[in-house]
């Protein structure tokens, strides 16, 4: 089986390969083919996910390729975690909010927004072409922001397609972690939209273990750390980490606002002085200090995640790390790889899987359109995904998610129709912003920073 990683030359494939390395017998692939515009980045990653591969005894094929039709031509499974206009559009997204006195972040508000103006685009662009080359195969988006993008393509027909994310379990896994017991034990209820989730239920054997976890102080410091404790057990369930943007609104602007770059503009440097030290060491002669350079970037890339909430390292303090140098692990966090891998294994070999996805609600959610894109408990099997039944969820949290999903509805309708207007009423739309003048200013900020990925605007 071939699997496809269209933005194979991003940081993050060799760490997607050492999961395939741990999944490749379960799901039985002999090819991972690694796709990218930028030929550069792709060479360097590309030959480091072929060390890993070649260390763990070569048991399938790592291939490269700057040709998406030639990619995705006989693979079962896509992956796509692409960044248009890379890191430097990100710097622009997060930069361009702050400016305007709300919420430079990614995914979330503004950022999201952003990005989501040049991700729709290109993903419709691949997804068209594996529709023709390959089109029994499913698409896993990881593109950000994942949500939007998945509303995007099954808008567009593209039915086999699943949005995917790491955090959407994380309730799960943190419950399991508690408890002392493997996560594929717990059976969790989950409900929202990408990162704007919570975690309702968590049984295990039949019983919900979510109210005595959030009662233990020492669970709410170790997996709910971003959150006062009285507003966990106000909620009453375990929050997605990005909530913490909606909860603590100005907190967060101030927070990020007050330091010297954005995360984006710190991931700008950290991802040149990474390219730079692996020029300088040469993957292909000195594979193993390659590696170590490459898994140093992901110690100090991890140091500063969310600091200014979680309460860890500056940047500033994190930067005093001359060089990128760490042991390179036997094994590491599956992260996102591990979402799709195991997806794909519950498909191909119908071995049932409770996972939370990104996929049309259908009936699960009351309230929210059977084509609405939400994040949902599912079951996948051989037969396909099928979102378990949530009913009715409380009214603070449905009107959150239903003000977030009108303003995502109306971002798809203002790429499709690349309407100024629905942009700005997009924008006005999400409770990050909450204005015209606002959201008018961003706008036209956005498509100006952005022209030569969007083109003209009308």
């Amino acid at each position: 089986m071939k699997i496809a990683l269209i933005g194979g030359g991003g940081v993050r494939s060799p760490l997607f390969t050492m999961t395939l390395l741990r999944w490749h017998q379960r799901v039985g692939v002999h090819e991972l083919c690694l796709m990218d515009v930028d030929e550069h980045k792709l060479s360097l990653f590309g030959s480091l996910s072929r060390e890993l591969v070649r260390r763990a005894g070569d048991p399938f094929l790592v291939t490269t390729t700057t040709d998406p039709q030639s990619a995705m031509t006989g693979a079962r499974h896509v992956v796509t975690t692409i960044r248009v206009g890379f890191e430097q559009g990100r710097a622009l997204d997060e930069r361009i909010a702050l400016d305007h006195g709300v919420l430079g972040q990614e995914t979330t508000g503004p950022g999201g927004f952003a990005m989501a103006l040049r991700s729709i685009p290109a993903i419709l662009h691949y997804a068209n072409i594996l529709q023709k080359v390959s089109p029994s195969a499913w698409m896993y988006n990881f593109t950000n922001p994942a949500g939007l993008v998945t509303q995007a393509l099954q808008d567009a027909g593209y039915v086999r397609s699943i949005g995917i994310c790491d955090g959407a379990n994380a309730g799960q896994n943190a419950i399991a972690a508690w408890a002392g017991v493997d996560p594929s034990r717990i059976r969790a209820e989950v409900f929202g939209l990408n990162h704007l989730s919570w975690c309702r239920h968590a049984w295990l054997d039949g019983e919900d273990l979510i109210p005595a976890a959030i009662a233990d102080d020492r669970f709410l410091r170790e997996a709910q750390g971003l959150f006062d404790p009285p507003l966990v057990r106000q909620v009453g369930m375990h929050l997605n980490e990005y909530l913490y943007y909606y909860y603590y609104a100005e907190k967060a602007v101030e927070a990020i606002r007050s330091e010297k770059k954005t995360r984006g503009e710190e991931i700008v440097e950290l991802n040149q002085r990474l390219m730079d030290q692996l020029e300088e060491v040469n993957v292909e002669r000195n594979p193993d200090r390659a590696l170590r350079t490459f898994f140093g970037y992901e110690k100090r890339r991890g140091l500063t995640y969310m600091h200014y909430a979680h309460g860890g390292m500056s940047m500033e303090e994190a930067d005093r790390q001359p060089l990128f140098d760490a042991d390179i692990p036997a094994e590491g966090g599956e992260g996102y790889a591990g979402v799709a891998l195991s997806i794909i294994e519950a498909l191909e070999h119908n071995h049932p899987l409770h996972t939370a996805l990104n996929v049309p609600n259908q009936n699960a959610i009351d309230g929210m359109d059977p084509t609405d894109v939400v994040e949902v408990s599912c079951r996948v099997d051989g037969s396909g995904v099928h979102p378990m039944p949530i009913g009715t969820v409380p009214a603070p949290q449905m009107a959150l998610i239903q003000t977030v999903k009108t303003y995502e509805r109306l971002t798809v309708s203002a790429i499709q129709q690349r309407s100024r207007k629905l942009a700005v009423e997009a924008l006005m739309t999400h409770p990050l912003v909450l204005s015209y003048s606002r959201a008018r200013l961003l706008v036209d900020a956005y498509l100006q920073a952005h022209q030569q990925y969007i083109g003209e605007w009308s």
